[in-house]
């Protein structure tokens, strides 16, 4: 057992590379802009670099690691994550940073769907729950260290030796991997049509878990980004608001391990762990718009990642256990493009209905969208359960 768990916590490594990564430099770059005097065009744009490039690529990985082997292409896409920030160091120039986010991201969307291959692959499907407990943790830990490290690297040595430290850290992530993950050999599989693949991605054992997902990101996302703004309209400082958000990020990435746990035992079912944790990222952000003050806030962001940490391990474990498994990094693969999808989605929605009319309307929207998604989330599962 000792041995098997080894073997995971390089994959989980890689885990926190691409979340220490992305928002280590993202929660800089409103600064960057300002310095630059870019555009909030070019800000935009530079935010977005990193999680588009993921998006396109990550299912295109995901069937290359089904038909090569995940192992190449998650130690590919840590070195190529080497190479494009370190490339950044050796060319100095600091208006080249969306170019090596750019790099970056691409890489990310080699290695982060080889790596969930591979724990599923690894991990005995009795502790699928718990080992991707384990892979969402340490994710969520770079989520919560990547905008303070990061701040404290550039303070010290500007984005010169963020970058460094990034491709140092992918680096030594590689190495890890190279020596401690086996080689996993693909597996035969018969001949797919685009029409057999269509109707895979159509099924409720995919969609299902994938809107979960989808869902507890976008109420992450605007935990993260709208937290803060609300708290600023109650009078809340930046010391409160930051609390308050790395109380989310730590809450989800503690209830991550737990809850793949209590799946693994059986005491959360799939679809009863997926309803129960969107119902809790929805009170959450309503919790926002209801209860004025720190309160409010606090409690917005314990119901946030709670619900965030409860539906991200069970619903990937849900995935893994209902692949063919010569197709998982596929699968997981497009999994990943519609958690991308709600990271941007989430954030643009309230951002829309807020800008015509209020922030509390617009986080209410989120929540009534969260608990459709939940509502049929309960309504499909049961129609198969019945079957």
């Amino acid at each position: 057992m000792t041995t098997s768990r080894s073997r995971l916590f390089p994959l989980y490594a890689a885990g926190f590379v691409t979340a220490f990564g992305a928002h280590s430099i993202a929660a800089s770059l409103g600064g960057y802009a300002e310095r630059e005097h870019a555009s909030l065009l070019t800000l935009g744009l530079l935010l977005a670099v990193y999680d588009g490039a993921e998006v396109i690529l990550k299912p295109v990985f995901g069937s290359l690691a089904d038909r090569i082997g995940p192992r190449p292409v998650l130690l590919g896409g840590l070195l190529s994550f080497t190479v494009a920030s370190a490339a950044f160091v050796v060319a100095g120039d600091p208006a080249l940073v969306g170019v090596a986010r750019l790099g970056q991201g691409a890489a990310a969307a080699a290695f982060s769907p080889a790596a969930g291959t591979l724990v599923a692959r690894l991990a005995p499907a009795a502790r699928h729950g718990r080992a991707f407990g384990g892979y969402g943790a340490w994710k969520g830990l770079g989520y919560t260290l990547g905008p303070v490290l990061g701040g404290v690297l550039i303070t010290l040595g500007g984005y010169t030796l963020l970058f460094a430290t990034l491709a140092a850290l992918a680096l030594a992530v590689a190495g890890w991997a190279a020596l401690a993950v086996p080689a996993v050999a693909p597996l035969p599989k018969t001949r797919q049509t685009v029409l057999d693949l269509v109707r895979r991605l159509a099924s409720g054992s995919f969609l299902r878990p994938t809107a979960a997902l989808a869902g507890a990101t976008a109420a992450l996302a605007v935990g993260v980004g709208f937290l803060p703004v609300a708290g600023a309209g109650y009078g809340l400082g930046p010391l409160a608001t930051g609390a308050a958000i790395s109380l989310l990020a730590a809450t989800a990435a503690l209830i991550q391990p737990w809850a793949g746990r209590a799946r693994d035992a059986g005491r959360i079912q799939d679809g009863t762990g997926l309803v129960l944790g969107l119902g809790l990222a929805a009170t959450g952000i309503a919790v926002t718009a209801i209860v004025p003050g720190i309160t409010g806030i606090l409690l917005a962001a314990l119901a946030i990642g709670a619900g965030t940490g409860l539906v991200t391990p069970i619903g990937f474990a849900h995935l893994a256990a209902t692949t063919p498994p010569e197709r998982l990094g596929q699968t997981l693969g497009a999994a990943e493009v519609g958690r991308e999808l709600g990271d941007a989605g989430g954030p643009l929605l309230v951002g829309a209905i807020a800008a015509v009319s209020t922030l509390g309307i617009g986080m209410g929207g989120l929540a009534a969208l969260l608990a459709v998604i939940a509502t049929l989330t309960a309504l499909t599962t049961a129609r198969t359960s019945h079957r």
